[in-house]
Formats: C-alpha cells, sequence, structure tokens
C-alpha cells in the first residue's frame, strides 16, 4: 500500500503567528492563521483539510461498495462539516452525501451509504468523533 506525506510549518505564537499547509504531492498549499482556524479569518485550516478528505475518501469507498453491489454510481457529491468545540477538539463531523446511482432504491442506497461511512479509511482514522451522515438519492 501507498504512504502520503503532508506539511506545515507555523511560526510566531499562536494568536499573532502564521502558517502554511502543503499537501504532499504539491497539489495544494496554502495560508493559515490563528483566526481562519477559530475566527473568520482568510486562508484554510486544519479542520477544512480534513473535511475535504473525508468528503472524498467517502465518496469514492461509497462508490466502491455500490459497484460491487451491481450498482455502479453516475456521481457521489460529499460534503464535510466539521465541529470544532472546546479544548479545541473535534466533535462532530457532519456527512452528507447525494448519489446519482441507476437502479437502486432509497433503502439500498442508505445501507450502502452506512457502510461507507464505518469502513472508508478516513472514518476510520477520525472514530475518535461522532460522524453522523445524511444520505440521499438526487432526485
Amino acid at each position: 500500500m501507498s504512504t502520503r506525506t503532508s506539511s506545515a510549518e507555523w511560526k510566531g505564537s499562536l494568536k499573532e503567528g502564521s502558517g502554511n499547509m502543503r499537501v504532499g504531492n504539491g497539489a495544494w498549499e496554502g495560508p493559515f492563521s490563528f483566526a481562519s482556524r477559530f475566527e473568520s479569518g482568510a486562508g484554510t485550516n486544519p479542520e477544512e483539510l480534513i473535511g475535504a478528505a473525508h468528503a472524498g475518501c467517502y465518496s469514492m469507498f461509497l462508490s466502491a461498495l455500490l459497484t460491487k453491489a451491481g450498482h455502479p454510481p453516475t456521481s457521489v457529491k460529499t460534503s464535510a462539516t466539521v465541529h470544532l468545540g472546546e479544548g479545541p477538539t473535534i466533535t462532530l463531523i457532519e456527512l452528507d452525501t447525494v448519489g446519482v446511482v441507476p437502479g437502486i432504491d432509497e433503502a439500498a442506497f442508505r445501507e450502502q451509504a452506512e457502510a461507507a461511512k464505518k469502513q472508508c479509511p478516513v472514518s476510520k482514522a477520525l472514530a475518535g468523533p461522532e460522524i453522523r451522515l445524511k444520505a440521499r438519492l438526487a432526485g
């Protein structure tokens, strides 16, 4: 199996400092700060990147499960809302996924969606916080 590496650098104190995060393969690089993480300043933050990773992994894994079950999807679109609470601690991740899947009913889709929530590698890695899922077919 493959390994992946990303990096981040923080310069300065917590509130006055700033940082830069970089995806290992160079596909994305960007700034982050106290304001972008805990307030509403410009830039991104680790929680947004965790959300993007979770949404991407989940969508791919659900697609694989649907295909294996004989229902290859036309598309699976997922958003992940990551809640950062006191501590700070990630307290909740809400997945909202919409599938365009010919030949499957709502109950079978939701069953596959729940299985993907439990089995995708990023869900497993993030098993500490509760992961909520809202899954539905487009349409």
